[in-house]
């Protein structure tokens, strides 16, 4: 105690922090680093697999639903209206007046000067070749040329042919490595998580999707910490965990963590605290605004406040899906085959351009940027067009309506038939298993997965779910707290997290709807959205590395022996019972 009031907050973090790995997992990307690093790897939550299967599906999890119905369709043009005339934009149906740049421009080939829109190449499939092998490679060749001479080849072959024919196919491939992976590869991509819970199902089963986490996860901990598996018993993972996930959920990545992956000890913090110490702050609205889900929760004086928590199905990926609705509506987007769901390529460039240009602010906003096409067989092509009414699609989050049709649905909840979540404080109890249900969820050895043969897909939603655009659930979660002081506390201080919350003209968009959508009975008259001191796409996970350095040795931590001999650990169910004095080191640490 006495040290960690007399040392400098940098000496405390380079001290205690080089042992501590902190893992943020979402569900389009994790967030893995050591606590002494100034920020995380930021990298795909996926895996692609190295298969057999005839027909390949290129995509393990892919969804039938994605046509847009009638109903779906008038819905998402009536948003459009909407938004556009918020905005002062002319509606779907509608040309702009004035245009003196033609709509499409072309194809470009050479040399492209901004990263921005440089294209993504292919990835290398094949395992890197040794010595030995180089040496037949270039035999074979060599031979091959010889043949040539007498023999000329059939036309479409070449040496590279030759040479990769000899070359042997990775097992498996991870991060974004995994989502530039050409089609006609023979691979399958996999997302263990998907809005914002594990993303098991018929069509995914519990086993693998354990087995995905363990395997990215397991990558990361070798290829970028440099940690390998005999020396992690010296570490110790701090797990930011999303409130979306259920008890369930955590009891398994605990699991994975401490028996899997072979870490000396772990704990468990909630994302939404996380973010509040990450900022240096003692209480506000959290909005984290994710890939796939948005999370709201209020926390009050260090303490989460349970009751106020909730869950939106969207986020920034469905925004880049509504850019691409939007441009080829407006007939502004080339005539190339985008489809992000068979081709993950697309969907990276998708978020590449909605990064790039997307903003909310009123009048016509248009831009001139170079769309990449990424065909079977042939190098990336490069086209030039002028995309248009750029600021509708993040209008979205307010309108989520114009989302629709939810391509990624939630995973089926079935799952889950105690409905109890991490914000609880029940997580340590003893979970009644079914009969057919193996002692660690995991499939019985000569039953295969018996327990889903009888659950309909998606016949539940997550528990919270709310089909509110985002000023009216942050408006809702705020106003559940039933206090006018510290409802006007925390009107003025709401918190956005996420990629999403890097968007030009969100912050003035939110605290604008926020106040219309208080109800006019309500005496509060200023809402305020706090500037973030930390990349909102990281301070969940630097939170966590700051309690994680200021708590070492609390009760909270479950040792790995522990956990395996004892399963839940029961502690104190006060984690935060000294968050006055976790919130004041907190504040050094932001201001040192």
């Amino acid at each position: 105690m006495d040290y960690l009031k007399s040392a400098l907050p940098s000496q405390i973090m380079s001290d205690r922090g080089s042992n501590l790995v902190v893992i943020n997992p979402g569900s389009a990307n994790i967030r893995i680093g050591l606590a002494s690093q100034d920020t995380p790897y930021n990298i795909p939550h996926c895996i692609a697999h190295y298969t057999k299967q005839v027909p390949k599906k290129n995509v393990q999890d892919q969804m039938l639903n994605s046509q847009v119905t009638t109903a779906q369709h008038m819905e998402r043009e009536k948003a459009y209206d909407v938004i556009a005339s918020l905005l002062k934009i002319p509606f779907l149906d509608e040309e702009p007046s004035s245009n003196s740049f033609p709509r499409k421009m072309g194809r470009v080939d050479g040399h492209m000067p901004h990263r921005k829109d440089s294209p993504f190449t292919w990835t290398n499939v094949y395992e890197e070749v040794t010595s030995s092998s180089s040496v037949s490679a270039l035999d074979t060749a060599s031979k091959a040329e010889t043949s040539e001479s007498l023999n000329p080849k059939e036309e479409g072959t070449d040496l590279k042919e030759i040479g990769a024919s000899n070359q042997k196919f990775r097992k498996f491939i991870c991060g974004e490595e995994a989502l530039r992976i050409s089609p006609t590869e023979p691979y399958c991509l996999c997302r263990p998580i998907r809005r914002g819970h594990l993303n098991i199902s018929q069509h995914y089963p519990m086993q693998q999707v354990f087995e995905d986490l363990r395997a990215i996860w397991d990558w990361i901990l070798i290829e970028k910490l440099h940690i390998p598996r005999n020396e992690r018993n010296m570490y110790s993972a701090i797990l930011v965990l999303p409130e979306t996930f259920d008890n369930r959920e955590i009891k398994e990545i605990l699991s994975l963590v401490l028996e899997e992956l072979c870490f000396g000890s772990a704990v468990v913090h909630q994302e939404g605290l996380a973010a509040v110490f990450g900022n240096g702050l003692s209480t506000a609205c959290v909005v984290n605004i994710g890939a796939q889900v948005t999370s709201i929760i209020c926390i009050e004086e260090g303490a989460t406040m349970p009751s106020t928590a909730k869950t939106l199905t969207f986020g920034g990926e469905d925004i880049s899906r509504s850019l691409l609705y939007t441009q080829r509506h407006h007939q502004t987007w080339p005539q190339i085959r985008t489809d992000m769901l068979t081709k993950p390529i697309d969907l990276l460039m998708l978020n590449q351009l909605k990064e790039s240009y997307c903003e909310i602010r009123e009048g016509q906003l248009d831009a001139v940027a170079v769309v990449h096409s990424y065909e079977d067989k042939v190098l990336p092509g490069s086209h030039k067009t002028r995309l248009t009414a750029l600021n509708v699609p993040p209008m979205g989050l307010f309108y989520p309506m114009f989302f629709v049709p939810d391509v990624y649905p939630p995973p089926p909840r079935t799952w889950f038939n105690d409905h109890e979540d991490m914000l609880e404080d029940t997580w340590q109890i003893d979970f009644s298993r079914r009969s057919d249900m193996s002692d660690t969820f995991y499939p019985n050895v000569n039953g295969g997965m018996p327990m889903w043969e009888s659950y309909p897909p998606f016949s539940t939603k997550p528990k919270k779910e709310e089909n509110l655009g985002l000023a009216e659930a942050i408006t809702n979660c705020i106003l559940s707290t039933g206090r006018i002081d510290m409802q006007r506390k925390l009107f003025c201080s709401i918190q956005l997290t996420g990629g999403v919350a890097l968007t030009n003209g969100l912050v003035p968009a939110v605290e604008e709807r926020v106040l219309h959508a208080i109800p006019s009975n309500e005496a509060i008259d200023t809402v305020e959205v706090i500037q973030s001191r930390a990349n909102p796409t990281f301070v969940s996970w630097k939170g966590g590395a700051i309690l994680g350095v200021i708590d070492v040795g609390r009760d909270a931590w479950i040792n790995r022996e522990d956990w395996i001999q004892s399963g839940i650990h029961v502690g104190s169910n006060r984690k935060y019972k000294d968050s006055y004095y976790l919130q004041a080191q907190a504040m050094c640490y932001m201001n040192s």
